[in-house]
C-alpha cells in the first residue's frame, strides 16, 4: 500500500492517490471531514484556519462506499487559492509578480532555491508548507477505517509546549482522552492547560513561536507487525522515518526513547509472563510495544518533538537572495504554536504506517480475504 500526494499550500487544492487498497473496505467521507476538523483546531493556530474549512471528495476508487480495489483519488479544495490565483496561476503572467527574495532561518527556503535552482522562493515555500498535513490526514483517515476494523485505535495528546510540562492525570484511557479532545493544547490536565495557553499568549505577543512534545498512543495492536529480518521493515524504524517526515519534526522516541539510555538493563526491559486466560503479556511497557522490530503486543508508544515554527513575525536576520545583503527574514502568514495540530497529523501517519504493516502481515485483495487471515493468526496465538 503506498501512496502520492500532489498540491501546494495556495494553489487550487491538494490531492492524493492511494494504491493497493483492498476491496470492500467501507469509507465514510464524514469520518475523513472529522478528522480534518480536528486538524483545523488548537490554540496558538493562525488566520489561514479562520479561512479554510476543509472537507474531502473521493474522485476515485468508491462505489456505493466500499472501495473497488482501484486507486483511491481524494482531493480538498483550497479556499484561499482565490485570494491567491494571480501569484499562483500555472500559466505564464502577463507581467512578473512580486517575489520571495528573503529566505527564513529553520524553513525549507534557502535548500530548496539551492537544490531547484529556483529564483523565488515561493516555489519552494508552497510545497514546504504544514498545508501539505491536511491531505496526510485525509490518507491516515483511510488507514484509520481499516484499522478500527480490526480493534486498532489511534490517539495522541500533548506533553509540552515550550517549557510547561502536563501533569500527569489519573484517568482511564476513554476518560483521559475524551478530555484531551476537550482542551484546546490537547492536554488532559487542565493547570497544565492553562499554563500552555498563557505561555502561546506571550509568546504570540513576542511576535516568536513555540514547538513542544506530543505523544501518540496506538492500542489493539497485535504481535508481530513488522520483522526483524530487514532494515526498512523494522516497524520502529518505519514509524520514526515517516513522523520524522513531518513538517518541523525534529526527534521521535518510543517508549522509554533517551531515558532508557540513562538506565541499567533490568529498569529498561520488560519482563515477560503467561497466562492460561491471555498468553503471553508484559506487566509494563518501557519498550513502547516493540521489540526487535515488531510488535509485541502492547500498546505502541511514541513521542514526537516538535521545533518552533520558522515563520516569525519579528524576523530573524537572513540574506537577500538577489542582492546577497543582508535583512530580516520573509514573513508568511503562520501560527504561533501547532503542536495540538501536529499530533493529530501525527496519528494519521502512525495509522497509515500500522495499517501497511498490518495489511504486509494480513495480505489479501479484500476485506474478507483479510479478514481471514486475520483471525487464522488470532487462532494460532491463542493460549
Amino acid at each position: 500500500m503506498r501512496y502520492l500526494s500532489a498540491g501546494e499550500s495556495h494553489g487550487p487544492g491538494l490531492t492524493a492517490i492511494i494504491e493497493g487498497l483492498p476491496s470492500n473496505l467501507e469509507v465514510k467521507v464524514e469520518n475523513i471531514n472529522f478528522q480534518l476538523a480536528r486538524r483545523q483546531k488548537g490554540y496558538g493556530r493562525g488566520g489561514r484556519m479562520k479561512i479554510e474549512k476543509d472537507k474531502v471528495r473521493i474522485l476515485s476508487g468508491l462505489r456505493f462506499g466500499k472501495t473497488l480495489g482501484s486507486p483511491l483519488t481524494l482531493f480538498i479544495e483550497n479556499r484561499d487559492y482565490d485570494n491567491w490565483k494571480e501569484y499562483m496561476d500555472p500559466e505564464p503572467p502577463e507581467r512578473e509578480g512580486k517575489r520571495v527574495s528573503s529566505p527564513r532561518p529553520g524553513h525549507a527556503d534557502l535548500p530548496g532555491i539551492l537544490k531547484y535552482r529556483h529564483k523565488d522562493i515561493r516555489n519552494v515555500l508552497e510545497r514546504a508548507s504544514a498545508r501539505e498535513t491536511a491531505m496526510r490526514v485525509a490518507v491516515g483517515s483511510i488507514a484509520r477505517e481499516l484499522l478500527s476494523l480490526f480493534g486498532i485505535q489511534v490517539y495522541s495528546h500533548v506533553v509540552e509546549i515550550g517549557r510547561v510540562k502536563s501533569e500527569r492525570v489519573d484517568l482511564s484511557l476513554e476518560e483521559f482522552f475524551k478530555k484531551v479532545e476537550e482542551s484546546s493544547v490537547r492536554c488532559a490536565h487542565e493547570e497544565s492547560e492553562k499554563e500552555m495557553i498563557a505561555e502561546i499568549d506571550r509568546v504570540r505577543e513576542e511576535g516568536d513561536s513555540l514547538g513542544g512534545i506530543f505523544e501518540i498512543l496506538v492500542t489493539g495492536v497485535p504481535p508481530g507487525l513488522g520483522s526483524h529480518v530487514h532494515w526498512d521493515r523494522k516497524l520502529e524504524g518505519r514509524l520514526a522515518g515517516a513522523l520524522m517526515s513531518l513538517q518541523a519534526i525534529k526527534g521521535v522516541e518510543v517508549g522509554l526513547g533517551i531515558e532508557g539510555a540513562r538506565l541499567r538493563g533490568s529498569q529498561v526491559q520488560d519482563e515477560i509472563f503467561f497466562d492460561v486466560g491471555k498468553g503471553y503479556y508484559h506487566e509494563t511497557n518501557r519498550a513502547g510495544g516493540i521489540e526487535g522490530g515488531m510488535s509485541n503486543g502492547e500498546p505502541l508508544l511514541v513521542r514526537c518533538a516538535m521545533k518552533p515554527i520558522p515563520t516569525l513575525y519579528k524576523p530573524l536576520r537572513s540574506v537577500d537572495i538577489d542582492t546577497k545583503k543582508s535583512l530580516e527574514a520573509g514573513i508568511e502568514r503562520s501560527d504561533v504554536c501547532a503542536v495540538p495540530a501536529a499530533g493529530v497529523a501525527g496519528e494519521a501517519v502512525a495509522a497509515w504506517e500500522v495499517a501497511r504493516a498490518f495489511l504486509e502481515k494480513f495480505s489479501g485483495d479484500s476485506m474478507e480475504e483479510i479478514r481471514d487471515n486475520y483471525k487464522r493468526y488470532l487462532d494460532f496465538l491463542a493460549p
